[in-house]
């Protein structure tokens, strides 16, 4: 069930920032050692393999349309054992996840909602039922930028089969996380329930622990309660890129979501791009390149953390230079992520933001955002945040302490 997995935000590395649909072995290797050395100690421990891992000739974050797919005889996508040599002989993915479970970490695949085309037009049979992959697709419910997949129609008999065949499948391969696509948004690729719906059952029964985060957005608030019941993390935003715009409306978009946020249970802000991304990725409007936010719109890292989002970093982690590695190993501002609670925003007025958040032990947290252009100053008076003592202020990025304060203080808001 979902109460008893996620009980912080999840935090990992996902490959499509920065290598699309085209990521190898061998780069899922060297990101998940790197991860060990550097960021497990951290909190970091997901290895995620998005989308497409069983097409041979991925090579960018285009998706390449009616293309062969590598599959088992049961309708289930296997890795390209050209991408993925362990695979080979039949292995799936469990050489892989054995390895990053020797780093002590956790290993993550993405998939597709559904049943992939090229098994209804074969006729594949389901793995423990007398269905087909024809009987159970819904061949009107199609992904509409993605060409690999019917939908399951879960009314159908052998569609609980089919999904718990593809979960044994994945708990055999030591699978730990998996984002499953196409199947959360509230608007233009509809919300699938029932399939959720199949999916959640057939976690529930195939004997591993397996977080499930669903995408994409945004998710429908009025199917809050559902999202709880089914899945660990969903998507609040389609997908998130290093642009201003996106970063400004995600405000609005935690605002909306704040008062649900628990353990288990995560609003998901999308991936963190930053870093070096879009190596073979041409999905965020750019080639090759360092991420295009500024130093000070980095600290966008600041709102994921307040507000308690899963952090999914996207870049290419062996090139971080040290301000990348600053961002994700910074103990106090990481402790808002693992140890706060009671997460709102305080104040918005015009270009100043700000949100609090709860810590038994440490006090209260104070996050100040400056959406203008402009440098100001804003004044944090302490009766207002429900304080009625003298107390000390913290910069948790800078880690040193600024001023002790009786009644109100002025801070710069860049």
């Amino acid at each position: 069930m979902t109460q008893k997995l996620a009980l912080t935000p999840p935090m990992g590395w996902n490959s499509w920032d920065c290598y699309g649909a085209s990521v190898t072995e061998e780069e899922v290797r060297a990101n998940a050692a790197y991860m060990a050395e550097h960021l497990k100690p951290f909190g970091w421990e997901y290895v995620v393999v998005d989308i497409q891992w069983y097409e041979p000739r991925a090579n960018s974050s285009k998706y390449r349309p009616f293309v062969p797919l590598e599959m088992d005889d049961y309708a289930r996508l296997i890795p390209a054992v050209n991408r993925f040599p362990s695979s080979k002989d039949g292995q799936g993915f469990k050489p892989l996840g054995d390895y990053i479970h020797s780093l002590g970490l956790k290993f993550g695949i993405h998939i597709m909602r559904g049943i992939p085309r090229q098994a209804v037009h074969a006729g594949s049979k389901i793995l423990g039922t007398d269905a087909t992959a024809r009987d159970i697709a819904h061949t009107n419910s199609i992904c509409p930028w993605n060409t690999d997949m019917y939908g399951v129609n879960a009314a159908k008999e052998g569609a609980q089969a089919y999904y718990q065949s593809l979960f044994q499948l994945y708990a055999q391969w030591g699978v730990d996380f998996v984002k499953v696509d196409d199947v959360a948004a509230s608007r233009l690729y509809h919300f699938h329930a029932d399939e959720i719906g199949l999916i959640r059952e057939a976690i529930n029964q195939c004997g591993r622990d397996i977080v499930l985060s669903l995408s994409p957005g945004p998710a429908p608030t009025e199917q809050t309660e559902f999202l709880k019941e089914h899945a660990n993390m969903w998507r609040m935003t389609d997908d998130y890129w290093d642009q201003w715009e996106l970063l400004h409306a995600m405000f609005e978009r935690c605002e909306k979501w704040y008062s649900h946020v628990e353990p288990s249970h995560w609003p998901d802000c999308d991936m963190l791009p930053l870093g070096h991304i879009e190596i073979r990725s041409v999905d965020g409007g750019g080639a090759d390149r360092w991420t295009r936010f500024t130093p000070d719109e980095q600290t966008m890292m600041t709102l994921w953390c307040i507000f308690r989002s899963p952090l999914m970093f996207g870049g290419e982690l062996r090139d971080n230079d040290d301000w990348t590695l600053s961002l994700l190993t910074n103990p106090e501002v990481l402790r808002v992520l693992h140890h706060s609670h009671s997460c709102k925003p305080h104040l918005r007025e015009r270009d100043r933001i700000i949100w609090t958040a709860e810590d038994e032990e440490i006090g209260k947290y104070v996050a100040l955002f400056n959406t203008g252009e402009q440098t100001g100053m804003v004044e944090i008076v302490l009766s207002d945040l429900g304080i009625s003592h003298a107390c000390q202020v913290r910069d948790l990025w800078r880690r040193e302490d600024i001023c002790d304060i009786n009644h109100s203080v002025l801070l710069e808001n860049r």
